[in-house]
């Protein structure tokens, strides 16, 4: 059903303006520049796959993404491995035994910096916990599982600065 829901450029790009602002049924019609009947069927079908919640004001409805549902989308297609390493083994270390991990070393510390050549912001979570020791400090001890997590992507932004002379 997500997927369905997804196979519309209309729809698409209703999440995409749903994942930067609120909006009003009639808001997102007139910024995708199609009729508020219309956006309304689009908007019907994100809900069911609950890709798009609203939110009660009085008698208007306020419509956001769920971003949890996309996330849990994403999921989908994140891999799982398995791999043995001996008691006492950093975090670091046994991902370098997983192919298409990326580790870079900046002075005496280690980061993944890139999973299959996507290049990101990630962190780390053992069975369900965010510890507080770095990844090349954090050893294995006992068998559990590591979850590597890019960080939501980083919309890029320019901003164009234009500095005026100051007066005296």
């Amino acid at each position: 059903m997500i997927f369905k829901a997804l196979s519309s450029k209309t729809r698409v790009e209703m999440v995409r303006l749903l994942m930067k602002r609120e909006y009003h049924v009639s808001g997102l019609a007139k910024a995708l520049g199609i009729s508020v009947p219309v956006a309304a069927k689009h908007v019907r079908i994100l809900e069911d796959a609950e890709l798009v919640e609203s939110k009660k004001f009085g008698k208007t409805h306020v419509l956001r993404v769920n971003i949890e549902k996309l996330y849990e989308t994403m999921e989908t297609f994140g891999e799982e491995y398995g791999i043995e390493v001996p008691k006492g083994t950093s975090i670091v270390d046994a991902l370098k035994e997983v192919a298409g991990v990326g580790i870079k070393r900046i002075e005496d510390k280690e980061f993944v910096v890139s999973i299959d050549d996507e290049e990101g912001f990630y962190v780390y979570e053992v069975d369900g916990n965010s510890p507080d020791t770095p990844i090349n400090e954090y050893k294995m001890v006992k068998n559990g599982e590591i979850e590597i997590k890019r960080l939501v992507p980083v919309l890029k932004k320019r901003v164009m600065v234009k500095v005026r002379e100051c007066i005296k």
